[in-house]
């Protein structure tokens, strides 16, 4: 049977939803390293790096980690880029 051939729509990066966080803000808060933060949560310190510099969207998985580890909900560390006043 011949395989179909599925294409996704495209975005420019400019009209591409970005995550937005304040994980760097309410890791300070709490007296944390990223090593000591990535060590709680099993990653790398340059994952956390990558998380608070957006360079890296974080899994659901990762972010709900990271939001019980520091004991907040999910969407005080993570929205999307916009939907903040």
């Amino acid at each position: 049977m011949p395989r179909m051939a599925y294409s996704q729509p495209t975005m420019n990066d400019q009209s591409r939803p970005r995550l937005a966080n304040r994980l760097r803000v309410a890791r300070a808060e709490r007296n944390l390293s990223q090593t000591q933060l990535a060590d709680a949560i099993g990653v790398s310190r340059q994952t956390i790096s990558s998380v608070e510099t957006g360079q890296y969207g974080p899994s659901a998985l990762l972010a709900l980690r990271i939001a019980r580890e520091l004991d907040l909900p999910m969407t005080d560390l993570f929205w999307i880029e916009g939907d903040r006043p």
